[in-house]
Formats: structure tokens, sequence, C-alpha cells
């Protein structure tokens, strides 16, 4: 019997998490609104009103719902019998999401949080497997062992689920970015899969999938004007499940398949790409970090210096920040998947190139606008107070005079 190619199964599997997704963000904004779950402004923050969190809920429940169904398809269930432990990273997942709505609800303390996400972390690595084992090098294959292995799958999977808690600081941002970057995940494992490193039903390609889905039917209700927040609830799930994908995909392939590739620089590339699409999050984590630990602050001391707020102060609205953040996570994420198709490398190369260019430009010419703008007003200024005579007040008549 011929099985069935798994591509319109994961299309399926998108859609379900999307629509899940999309109906039930309603049903967790009136519950943060009943249960007082709510994002006071404060000075750092860009939103005025009052928003309903919680919104990491019902992304939790699309993308649970959406594995749910993958696991009784006839193809996507081969991605549960091999890799990660699919269970235990969902189980990670509900502990985290746990953990978020408490903050949400209680804004709960650095120390705590970092804690609770230890503890979900570990069931991903040890009880889940999801770990950074080997990878090929050069001809040969690096083995970390159990012992390094789990502590480096932790540190990177504490990393990415800061960062997209970092990032996660304009309406649709953090949506956006994650839509975009498991998007990139997707398009690496399937062209691993059809180059025959991997199962094309592999975990990470689902898991991308499914990801993907649940924050495209959460972004219309968090696009600028956000009707409801993510949340840590939604950011720490988005970057616990972005870490099991990217180490999945990088350990996923059989390590001596790259034998014969590896003489060019584009096998090397593709195991980067866990990293290069979420350049955009780790970039802002360390500045702020580096930022607020050269001040002598804690390095879990919010400011008002993220990427999003220097687009905002160079003049860019609001939309429109969100929009330059998604092109720049876009063009980042998908460089580093363009450079793994080995004979479009020059053209991929070149229309990047293009494309920062056309970036960079967009980025900088409302600051330069603004700044010409303040000149220009400056210069009338100047020139309207030497132009105008030095003003003669009449003399003053006192009581005594008159």
């Amino acid at each position: 019997m011929n099985e069935t190619h798994p591509s319109l199964e994961y299309l399926l599997v998108a859609c379900v998490a999307a629509a899940f997704t999309f109906v039930l963000t309603p049903i967790a904004r009136r519950m943060a609104i009943r249960w007082h779950a709510l994002a006071l402004p404060r000075d750092r923050d860009v939103h005025a009103v009052a928003t309903p969190r919680l919104g990491g809920l019902a992304l939790f429940a699309g993308f649970g719902l959406a594995l749910f169904l993958a696991a009784r398809l006839p193809s996507l269930n081969r991605s549960f019998a091999s890799g990660p432990d699919m269970p235990w990273v969902v189980i990670a997942a509900a502990v985290i999401c746990a953990l978020g709505v408490l903050d949400d609800r209680y804004e709960l303390d650095s120390l705590t949080k970092l804690a609770g996400q230890i503890l979900a972390c570990g069931i991903m690595v040890t009880l889940g497997g999801v770990q950074l084992a080997l990878f090929p090098l050069g001809g040969s294959t690096v083995s970390l062992g159990r012992d390094l292995a789990i502590p480096i799958t932790i540190l990177f999977a504490l990393l990415i689920i800061n960062a997209m808690n970092f990032i996660d600081g304009l309406d649709g941002l953090a949506s956006g970015v994650t839509v975009i970057a498991a998007s990139a995940f997707f398009v690496f494992s399937f062209h691993l899969a059809k180059a025959g490193f991997t199962d094309v039903s592999a975990a990470p390609t689902l898991l991308a999938a499914a990801l993907a889905g649940a924050c495209a039917g959460f972004l219309p209700h968090n696009f600028w004007p956000a009707r409801i927040f993510m949340g840590d609830s939604g950011s720490m799930v988005v970057g616990l499940v972005l870490a099991a994908a990217a180490t999945s995909a990088t350990t996923s392939a059989d390590p001596q398949a790259f034998d014969s590739a590896l003489g060019s620089l584009a096998f090397y590339l593709p195991l980067l790409i866990p990293l290069a699409v979420l350049a955009l999050p780790f970039i802002d984590l360390l500045l702020a970090v580096v930022r607020r630990v050269s001040r002598g602050r804690s390095p879990f001391a919010p400011d008002k210096q993220h990427l999003h707020h220097r687009l905002l102060e160079l003049g860019h609205s609001h939309r429109r920040a969100v929009l330059l953040l998604y092109f720049w996570s876009a063009l980042v994420a998908f460089a580093g998947v363009g450079v793994s198709f080995e004979h479009e490398q020059w053209l991929v190369v070149g229309s990047l190139a293009a494309l920062a260019v056309i970036g960079l430009l967009l980025s900088i010419v409302p600051g330069i606008r603004r700044g010409s703008r303040r000149r220009a007003a400056r210069r009338r200024v100047e020139a309207a107070s030497s132009a105008s005579p030095p003003s003669t007040s009449p003399p003053s008549t006192s009581p005594q005079s008159r």
C-alpha cells in the first residue's frame, strides 16, 4: 500500500492549530479579564490601556490539539515513534505555560521564574529526550555525551525562552516572529528530508508546523492594536517549543549521511539554522544584558531600550516598527535556509544583499527625516531670534511718581 505524502497532513495540522487558537483566544481573553491578569501600562511599555494577558493558554491549547491530531494521521504518526518523546515535550510545555499563567497574574520574581524554566527544560531534555548529543564535524561525528549534552541543551533552551520573552514588547511582534522562525524551521527540516538526510515525517518538522499554525491563529487578535497579549504564558511556551524543534532539527539527521557533503560550506550552514532564525531576539537579549550589566544593574532589570523601542524613537509608527522587525527576522531566518540549497547559493546571496540594503534604507530614513526636520526648526528659531530687535520695555511708573 502506498503511503500518503505528509505535505497535506502538515498543512492540515497547521490549519487545525490556527483554527483552534483563533477560536480559543477570545475565551482566554475573557478568563484574563475575570482573573485580573492584565498588563497595566508602565513607563517602559508602549501600550496606553490595560490589556488582557493569558494568550498563551490559547496558543498551548491549539498547539496541543494539533499534535493530538497528527498522532492519528497515517504519515505523521511516525514522528511520535522516533526522535524526542513528544508527550513529554507537551508536558514540559504545559509546565512552563502554567508558570507563565502564574506570572501573568501575580508577576513572579526573576529567580522563581528561572527555577520554573529550568524544571520545564529539564523535563523536556531528560524525559523527552531532546538533547544536542551528536553532530557532524569534518569527516567525523562528535558525541557530547549525556553528562555534557543535558546541561548544554537546557542552557540553549533557557536562552531561547528568555530571548522570546525579551522581544515580546510590541503588539504582534513575538507571535509574528515565531511564525517566521517556525516556518524557516519547517522549510529547513523539509529540505533535509527531500535531500535524504532525515525522515520526511521527522519530529522537528511537525513541531514547527504546529507552532507556526498556532501563532498564525493568535496573530489576528494580537496585531496592533492588540486585544490580548500572549504574556509569559505564551512567550515561554513558544521559546520552549522552538528550542525543541531547533535541537531535534540539528540532531535528527544521520550524521554519517553528511560525510560526502561536508566538503561544501552549504552543508555546514544548515546546522546553524536554529541560531539564525532566532538572531533577532538573541541580539536583543545580548544587547540588553550587556547594557544593564555595564550600568551595574541586574540583567533582568527592565528598560526601554530594546530594538523595538529604538525603532519607535527613530520615528516609525507602531505598525511599521513591527513590520520592519518581521522583515529583518525573515531576512535572517531564510538567509540560512536559502544557502542550504546548494545550486542556488549565488542567487540567494545576491537577493539577500539587495533586500538587506532596502531594509536598511527603510529602517533609517524616518530617523534621517526627523533629524532634518529638527535641524530646520532649530535654524528657523535661531533666525527669528536674531532678526527680531531687542525688546525695550517702557519705564515703570510707581504709585509715588503718579
